[in-house]
């Protein structure tokens, strides 16, 4: 080893007595001539006790057990020589090698800050060279980087040696990694939830200064997850921590699924929104992962303030705020107000009375029309879920699907729905000569948590609704892993009669494998793609495509989100078969949904008559 190590000359050792504890027993022996024999109830000296009497010289075997015992810790022991430029390394022990990757031929020579790589924006960095400088011990956690270029969490302790003049001549580093410690995200590397609280309470902000915590989500990151599978999902929030990991934050945390929060030390308030756009423009870019390449959307909430004592407080703002970004389109930050609190406060009562709001009969559904673009009539109609409820009124579904997702009261809410879509089915069709096709949302969870066909089966049996005035609407995102199972599942839906839709077509990870796979009987055209598609030739190009699919494949397409005739134009135009939106009718209760069907069929009548005789009054002439 290194002179660091003793600087002066081993000591001899004194020893004026030896104490040993034995189970149930004591000895006292006292070395000093003519002072009478051992203590105790033992009347024997073990011979191999005599070297503990006699003080050692062997330097060199106490080095060398020094050296052994360095190279068997668990924590790696790094020595840097603060003499020389750059203060390289000099020496290493294996469980440095073993935690780095690095053998100790390739550290030897280098600053220690290498392990750092390029993620040099850390605020524990500014503290080990204060420490330096004022050749003081300092600790500190900070992300290093392996040989491979995993990051671990290295919790480092840093001493100086000085030699007989005061001077400091080495710096001991003692490194351990605690990536898996208690308060550390396994995954990624970076804070927990837990370690982000405890960061939060040792930050110290000056004075006049405040603190930006910023909370995002990776927006529909369970498709990735059903889509390409857990290992890139994995790779998605390891790429993403690594950029996050860039940014000169006071703390950054993985504190939920596909969730982060990073905390900043704000200078001037006003800076708030540009650092969070920072943040934003530096997760824009594709994600490369081993056999994919994605690009992902966040929502963000945002709030400033102060650490003070409870440091809880920003994180609820934040979240709070987050919520308020994820319920907007296009997800756009947004920085906390004091109506998100209430919002979340609100959100937390809606999660509990949901669970009565099937025995206290406040769900109900509305119909919107559905159109034959070419005939005018009436083919179909999407039931949509309403919640009235008691205190907050008519609720739409935005606002309390994702919480009857998150509590499991989908399953109950989405029986009821079914149940009650097929008795309307009954209803309207009974003694219709063109009968209407129903749509029913039906949620991924419902999917995996229940048995889909025999469920569906045991409605129609009970509600004597035939399977083909039943359609199941369903998102792409339970397509995308293309599993046996899935696929068998729509078969067998397929084989009792019902049709399957599938919504927002185009607007999340698409895969036009699925229309040649999966059995479906219809797609819907999502109206992001039918807005404004008048002066946008791409998106007719888009529709056009996705309507020529479906003729080809046996497919139908319904447009949604027609507002306007010149909307309708382009999609009778294009050939798109059936129409749904605003134009047609705003979705309708029962009632009104009844007196529309009424309304529709006399006028349809008239026109058909009114056409009929001026086509008999142009042969008569």
């Amino acid at each position: 080893m290194t002179a660091l190590f003793f600087a002066q000359k081993p000591t001899r050792p004194k020893f004026s007595r030896l104490s040993a504890a034995i189970p149930g027993r004591a000895m006292a022996h006292d070395r000093d001539v003519g002072k009478g024999p051992p203590q105790g109830d033992f009347g024997f000296r073990p011979k191999q006790w005599d070297c503990l009497d006699r003080p050692s010289d062997d330097s060199d075997s106490i080095l060398a057990a020094y050296g052994l015992a360095l190279d068997h810790v668990g924590d790696g022991v790094v020595v840097a020589d603060m003499r020389q430029r750059g203060h390289p390394i000099v020496k290493v022990n294996a469980a440095f090698e073993a935690i780095t990757g690095y053998a100790a031929a390739e550290a030897v020579g280098k600053n220690c800050r290498y392990l750092q790589g390029s993620d040099r924006l850390q605020p524990e960095i500014a503290e080990i060279r204060a420490a330096l400088t004022e050749g003081r011990t300092c600790s500190v956690t900070l992300r290093n980087y392996k040989r491979d270029g995993t990051m671990f969490r290295n919790a480092l302790r840093m001493v100086p040696h000085r030699d007989a003049s005061g001077q400091i001549t080495h710096c001991v580093g003692l490194i351990r990694d605690v990536t898996y410690a208690s308060g550390v995200d396994r995954l990624t590397g970076l804070l927990d939830r837990y370690g982000l609280l405890d960061r939060l309470a040792s930050i110290s902000v000056p004075a006049g200064s405040a603190v930006l915590l910023v909370k995002l989500d990776i927006m529909r990151f369970h498709d990735v997850n059903n889509g390409f599978g857990y290992d890139i999902g994995d790779a998605l929030l390891r790429s993403v921590a690594g950029r996050l990991a860039t940014l000169s934050s006071v703390a950054l945390a993985r504190v939920g699924t596909n969730s982060f929060t990073l905390a900043f030390e704000l200078g001037e308030a006003e800076r708030a929104a540009d650092l969070v756009d920072d943040v934003l423009n530096l997760l824009q870019p594709r994600f490369i992962l081993p056999g994919a390449a994605l690009t992902a959307q966040f929502a963000t909430g945002y709030t400033v303030g102060s650490i003070g004592s409870d440091p809880l407080q920003l994180v609820r703002q934040a979240a709070a705020a987050l919520q308020r970004s994820k319920a907007m389109a296009s997800h756009p930050p947004h920085r906390f107000a004091a109506a998100d609190e209430r919002d979340a406060s609100n959100r937390i009562r809606l999660a509990n009375d949901l669970q009565a709001a099937i025995p206290n009969e406040e769900l109900l559904l509305h119909y919107q029309p559905q159109v034959d673009l070419h005939s005018g009539n009436i083919v179909g109609a999407e039931a949509l879920l309403r919640w009235n409820h008691g205190v907050f009124g008519l609720q739409s579904p935005s606002r309390f699907i994702g919480v009857a997702e998150e509590t499991g009261a989908i399953l109950d809410i989405g029986a009821w729905a079914m149940r009650t879509v097929a008795r309307q089915a009954v209803r309207i069709n009974d003694g219709r000569r063109t009968p209407i096709r129903f749509s029913c949302n039906v949620s991924v969870l419902e999917f995996t948590r229940r048995d889909m066909v025999a469920f569906v089966d045991q409605v129609l049996a009970e509600t004597g609704c035939r399977p083909e005035w039943l359609t199941l609407e369903l998102t792409e995102s339970l397509m995308m892993p293309e599993p046996a199972e899935v696929l068998r599942l729509f078969r067998d839906l397929r084989g009792l009669g019902v049709e399957i839709s599938i919504d927002d077509f185009g607007t999340g990870y698409s895969n036009l494998r699925y229309l040649e796979r999966f059995p479906l009987t219809e797609i819907k055209i999502d109206r992001s793609f039918v807005r404004d598609v008048v002066d946008s030739p791409a998106k007719q190009v888009i529709v056009e495509s996705i309507i020529k699919l479906g003729e080809a494949l046996d497919i139908r397409v319904v447009a949604e989100g027609i507002e306007t005739e010149a909307e309708l134009g382009i999609m009778r135009s294009l050939g798109c078969s059936v129409g749904q939106g605003y134009f047609f009718s705003r979705p309708l209760d029962g009632s009104a949904f009844d007196d529309f069907l009424g309304d529709h069929a006399v006028s349809h009548e008239k026109s058909l008559r009114g056409r009929l005789l001026g086509v008999l009054g142009d042969n008569c002439a």
